[in-house]
């Protein structure tokens, strides 16, 4: 057996990581990380015992200079080196991909545009595992889109390596067709000085569950991490991350929203912030804020903070789950306008400053319109 840990952990750095799912216990739906998911729904990819399916391709137009792109054979190699799994599908993922996508930012690479990479699903009979490595190299500043769309039934990990000063702004996209099942884990590591800014968006599927962690390996890293999510009739989306301060004098912000309608829509947001004892100087706030459109709708949100030294600049949470501002939609309709208007004003207010974090001006007004013809579906 293969992994990095096997006594129980006590604190989340001390979990269980295997490159081997054979190494993880069985899932039974009543363990801390998956009590939110409906491990029926995932087809098959908690036991690890569905059929192969079709690998999603991967779609991309002309590189940039500085930018390649190539796939690499796995055969139970590292990769990047920069995720080990610690739940079983990650693992499961690793053992059944045959080959990583690489793309590569060169260093001191400065790109005037974004730089997109389409995942499409290629059928969700069987299951497809998947693995993607993004590496930028020192003191390179690029911002690099992964839309993810199609039907599938994905278990996938994406590893983000930002190298020494280097400045990453990354959008991932989740607008899958409506009965896409994904398993995501993206983990992102940060050299000294270096940042990333990474913009999580979610609205298609019928169930997606993403955890992204991140790792400091120098002084002065700084992760801002923002989630927006749109769950619409029955869907589940769940996202949980780990922001793990191993180094001082680095910082994390995390900021994300999600709107919720329709019976049986579920969303779930579980926020780890770790600060370990060496860690000092950490700069550390999370908020998680849920707006419910109509009944029977649930949102779950758990913010977590472990503190193991009290020799920080800041450290802190917030969470809110409710239902309009009364007062809000009471001002739009004192001034003439009808209620199904300000209830998609106020929506579009609550979502606005996630929006504007995205620097794809075409994608960020797509997206925009998505979540209109969602608002338009509800009668808002």
């Amino acid at each position: 057996m293969t992994t990095e840990a096997i006594a129980p952990p006590k604190t989340k750095s001390q979990a269980l990581r295997s490159f081997h799912s054979a190494d993880f216990p069985a899932l039974t739906g009543r363990e801390e990380e998956w009590r939110f998911t409906p491990l029926k729904r995932l087809r098959g990819l908690a036991a690890g015992t569905v059929a192969a399916g079709v690998a999603p391709k991967h779609e991309y137009g002309t590189l940039p200079e500085g930018v390649t792109v190539s796939t690499v054979a796995l055969d139970g190699a590292k990769v990047g080196g920069v995720l080990t799994p610690f739940d079983r599908i990650s693992a499961w993922a690793y053992e059944n991909a045959a080959q990583a996508l690489l793309v590569e930012v060169a260093k001191e690479t400065v790109l005037a545009e974004p730089f997109t990479l389409r995942l499409v699903g290629g059928g969700a009979e069987g299951a497809a595992a998947g693995h993607t490595h993004l590496a930028i190299g020192a003191f390179a500043e690029a911002t690099i889109v992964l839309e993810q769309s199609g039907s599938v039934t994905l278990a996938d990990n994406v590893e983000v390596a930002v190298a020494d000063g280097a400045k990453l702004t990354l959008v991932t996209v989740a607008d899958w067709a409506p009965d896409a099942v994904q398993a995501q884990h993206i983990k992102v590591r940060l050299g000294r000085d270096a940042k990333i800014v990474h913009v999580q968006v979610s609205l298609g599927g019928d169930l997606v569950r993403q955890f992204t962690s991140v790792e400091y390996t120098g002084r002065g890293g700084e992760a801002d991490l923002f989630g927006l999510y749109f769950a619409d009739g029955d869907q589940h989306l769940e996202h949980r991350l780990l922001v793990d301060h191993s180094v001082p004098d680095c910082r994390s912000f995390v900021n994300f929203r999600g709107a919720l309608q329709g019976e049986g829509a579920h969303t779930v947001w579980v926020g780890d912030v770790l600060i370990q004892d060496h860690a000092t100087g950490t700069s550390t706030y999370e908020v998680n804020r849920n707006l419910l459109l109509s009944d029977g709708a649930r949102a779950d949100s758990v913010p977590n903070l472990e503190i193991e030294t009290g020799e920080i600049v800041g450290a802190g949470h917030a969470s809110a789950t409710g239902r309009f501002d009364d007062e809000q939609l009471f001002y739009l309709m004192a001034r003439g306008i009808p209620e199904g208007e300000a209830r998609k004003l106020v929506v579009r207010g609550f979502f606005a400053e996630l929006l504007h974090k995205i620097p794809a001006e075409e994608l960020r007004e797509r997206l925009g319109a998505a979540i209109e013809q969602r608002l338009e579906k509800a009668g808002s």
